[in-house]
């Protein structure tokens, strides 16, 4: 784990605890979210991106998750963004329902442009952002995972499943991934509907898709626990599968709620968890760290961090906060400068 380098600067946008409400335009379309900045955030930290289910909203998820309060306390920026509405006047991400044929709106497009303005609008973190959501949030966080892992880092879907219709095209990175599911859900079947039994599209069951996720990270242990039910009155338990050793030390978890349903644990259903919690701690587990300028990870800002940082601003690529040396959310030649003047004065 590299070490972290704490900054004094603070930016302004950072002064109020409080969700504010922002718009984003793409392909001519106005997108609305919420950004939960906790106080006296420096540059650099995490962003989580927290998508609602169908027919909900940014702002019901944001209310029951509780990752506010939770961002509160461990220091990272939250993104509560908005779907489409379809013709039924209900909120959706588009992952290929049955019923939604006509529905043309790209979100993964949608989403990763809005993640890479905010990193470099607010100076976060483009290593480590992640995502996660409720049922077509947690199916919308999948996709993601399958067609922009090179943004989204990490994704924890709570009662979410893999369509047939993204999965047979997925092409990630090796990325880590958490399901938390009830095995009793009647929304989204533990077992898969392979044959759209429920009217949303086929899917794949639970255990196939973390088993696929499995071989993407290459995990080659598990870890198998129960956790004490401290709540027998809600009619469930949980068992943590937790795969392990893998590529770039990735884990695949999977939160398997015995007769859970279609919850939010914590929220609703089982309250042996709470799933804002758990879904932090282990997005925790894999945050890369590192000082200001070091952008090769060698614990050390030296000429090769220049020669990238040029490599960077030459091709144009997308923002770097680690590249950002002086600061001022861009990179440019006065980064190279910044560099330079402070190798020189050691």
């Amino acid at each position: 784990m590299f070490k972290i380098l704490h900054t004094l600067f603070i930016f302004s946008s950072f002064i109020y605890a409080q969700p504010q409400s922002h718009s984003f335009t793409i392909n001519n379309e106005t997108r609305e979210y919420y950004l939960y900045t906790p106080d006296s955030l420096g540059p650099g930290v995490p962003l989580l991106f927290v998508l609602h289910g169908y027919t909900g909203s940014a702002a019901s998820i944001m209310n029951y998750s509780n990752l506010n309060q939770i961002a509160d306390e461990n220091g990272f920026v939250v993104c509560y963004p908005d779907g489409m509405i379809d013709d039924s006047g209900n909120q959706f991400w588009n992952v290929g329902y049955d019923f939604h044929p006509d529905e043309t709106v790209d979100d993964v497009e949608f989403l990763s442009a809005l993640a890479k303005f905010l990193q470099q609008e607010y100076g976060l973190s483009n290593y480590n952002t992640f995502s996660t959501g409720m049922s077509n949030g947690g199916e919308m966080s999948y996709m993601l995972a399958c067609q922009a892992s090179d943004i989204f880092r990490g994704i924890a879907s709570v009662a979410g499943i893999m369509f047939e219709s993204f999965y047979n095209s997925c092409e990630p990175s090796a990325i880590p991934v958490l399901e938390i599911h009830g095995t009793q859900d009647d929304v989204n079947w533990w077992d898969g509907d392979p044959n759209n039994e429920g009217g949303w599209g086929p899917y794949i069951g639970i255990e196939e898709g973390i088993d696929y996720w499995i071989n993407i990270n290459n995990c080659t242990q598990t870890n198998t626990s129960t956790l004490l039910d401290i709540f027998p009155s809600d009619n469930s338990s949980v068992v943590i599968e937790k795969h392990f050793n893998g590529i770039n030390n990735n884990e695949v978890w999977l939160y398997k709620v015995l007769n859970g349903g279609h919850d939010w644990p914590g929220e609703s259903g089982n309250m042996d968890i709470n799933a804002g919690e758990e879904v932090w701690s282990f997005f925790s587990q894999f945050l890369v760290i590192a000082d200001k300028g070091d952008i090769n990870f060698d614990d050390s800002v030296n000429i090769f961090d220049m020669l990238l940082i040029s490599d960077n601003i030459l091709n144009n690529e997308r923002y770097n906060y680690l590249a950002d040396y002086n600061e001022d959310q861009n990179v440019n030649v006065f980064d190279i400068l910044s560099m330079r003047l402070n190798i020189l004065s050691y």
